[in-house]
């Protein structure tokens, strides 16, 4: 069973006084061990980020966390969706265990349960003050729809691990658009109370697909159903009415993460802590503040890298300034792959260029190809990881294991039973890393560093909306990504031998 409370004794590196709960102040005893920030992008793509090579995007201050860490060229997310990929980085349990972790809704109950045991749970436990900030998508309240967004949500991150939470209530293209701090919406008025419903819409609201007129900002694209409330001049998933001083600005809305990002830097850069930073930037709708506005070239989904570009580089200036950046070990990654057109008319086919968001490799997000899964990872800890590049296979599963690792405990008992310790690796330390990854878009695969087999699937092989090859297909595909990084070639039928050997190493996971 997860444990509660804090106890207020000294706990290795650190020692808590004024012990009152979660707000007890931890005071660094230890210097070894680091601060640690988990840094996820929203939807960016292998390619999107200068130190992978594509010349067509510039992202200095992305250039500037590789130069003093650890780029991996082999690093997967579970799942190639934002819920999914996310409940499995906290949890180290594969999302495809249970059938209820799916992209969550805006009013979805949390997906992680309080009972379950979290990156987060790990670091509070070791007397580390824990943050989340930013973009979300795990669901708030016990149950779907139970919300009670104009009062105290409850559950929320403060019952998974986290002292102190500032989230978007679900996701950008999703009501309700505001921001829940601590459980309680940010800005609201008593008097106009937030009313959400994804069924059926409030009599008397303005909706995309009915009043266009009102759309100041972006227009849905076809069929993709980003049509129903219209929030800030732009329409959403879902309906909703109230709530007009807390709803958020898009263009602001990197802005206030990176600001409340920055002030838990500084305000805890005395203490140990632990920062869980979800930003929204590459997620539609795209629509970046004026300052970045036509900077790429691209349109507003380039214009949007670069405006998490702007955010990386705060974060480390912040720890710049506070001179605890030698000790703060950043991990920077992606919780799937990237998409193109994913709902709005915001040009970014159209405008794209000759930048490939999925650089070498085939598909993108939703998908089982590579695209979908394969994503960016740097690793710095100036004081103790030697820069370079690593091609050791990774997973995101393993990040509970190796923090549990760095903080020298073990998880609860029955806590993350997929996660595996991957420090060694993470350090620059083991050039191999796993023997293999499961991963499911769709379809479930596995994949061993040089063999990637997909299992035979009812499910469709492409998404005319988003213009991704999903990688479904009714016989077997295996693909040598070794010399095949595209995966152009099946050739399951040359090789049954590997089918058979990968098909009973999934048989083990399942």
């Amino acid at each position: 069973m997860k444990k509660s409370l804090l106890i207020c004794l000294g706990v290795g590196t650190t020692m808590l006084t004024g012990c009152s709960g979660s707000k007890a102040k931890r005071v660094r005893t230890d210097a070894k061990r680091p601060n640690v920030i988990l840094l996820l992008a929203d939807d960016v793509g292998y390619g999107d980020l200068s130190p992978y090579g594509e010349p067509t995007i510039n992202t200095p201050q992305v250039e500037r966390l590789a130069e003093a860490g650890l780029r991996f060229t082999d690093a997967h997310a579970v799942a190639a969706t934002s819920t999914p990929s996310r409940y499995s980085l906290l949890t180290g349990h594969y999302s495809w265990r249970r059938n209820d972790t799916g992209v969550a809704a805006g009013n979805a109950g949390m997906i992680i349960r309080p009972e379950q045991q979290t990156v987060a749970d790990l670091f509070r436990q070791q007397g580390y003050v824990t943050g989340a900030v930013g973009k979300w998508h795990l669901g708030l309240a016990d149950k779907t729809g139970m919300q009670d967004w104009n009062g105290h949500i409850t559950p929320g991150p403060t019952d998974i691990g986290f002292d102190y939470s500032y989230i978007m209530a679900a996701t950008g293209d999703r009501v309700p658009c505001v921001w829940v701090e601590n459980g309680r919406v940010v800005g609201l008025d008593p008097s106009d109370s937030i009313f959400v419903s994804y069924r059926t819409p409030f009599a008397g609201e303005p909706l995309g697909r009915t009043n266009p007129e009102l759309l100041t900002k972006l227009h849905p694209s076809p069929n993709h159903g980003h049509d129903q409330a219209i929030v800030n001049g732009i329409s959403r998933i879902g309906y909703m009415k109230g709530g007009r001083g807390a709803l958020w600005e898009d263009e602001n809305i990197a802005d206030s993460i990176t600001h409340h990002a920055v002030r838990f830097i500084e305000e805890h850069a005395d203490e140990p802590f632990f920062l869980y930073l979800g930003t929204n930037d590459i997620h539609v709708p795209r629509y970046p503040h004026p300052r970045f506005v036509g900077k790429s070239g691209m349109g507003p989904r380039g214009d949007a890298i670069l405006q998490f570009d702007y955010t990386v580089g705060a974060v480390l200036d912040a720890l710049e300034r506070r001179g605890i950046a030698e000790n703060t070990l950043v991990i920077l990654t992606s919780d799937n792959g990237p998409v193109v057109d994913d709902g709005y008319a915001d040009q970014a086919v159209e405008l794209l260029g000759n930048h490939r968001p999925w650089g070498d490799l085939r598909g993108g997000k939703y998908s089982n190809f590579e695209a979908g899964t394969r994503v960016p990872l740097i690793v710095s800890w100036p004081r103790r990881i030697k820069p370079g590049v690593s091609h050791a296979l990774v997973s995101h599963i393993d990040l509970f294991a190796s923090m549990a690792s760095l903080l020298g405990i073990t998880a609860d008992e029955g806590a993350a039973p997929d996660s595996r310790d991957a420090l060694p690796a993470l350090m620059g330390n083991d050039e191999e890393g796993r023997d293999y990854i499961v991963e499911k878009a769709g379809s479930i695969s596995i994949y061993d560093g040089e063999w990637k087999y997909i299992a035979p699937s009812n499910g469709y092989a492409y998404n005319s909306l988003t213009n991704t090859e999903l990688g479904n297909a009714r016989q077997a595909q295996l693909y040598h990504i070794a010399t095949d990084l595209g995966e152009q070639h099946n050739v399951a039928a040359e090789h049954p031998e590997v089918v058979e050997r990968m098909v009973n190493l999934l048989k083990a996971e399942l």
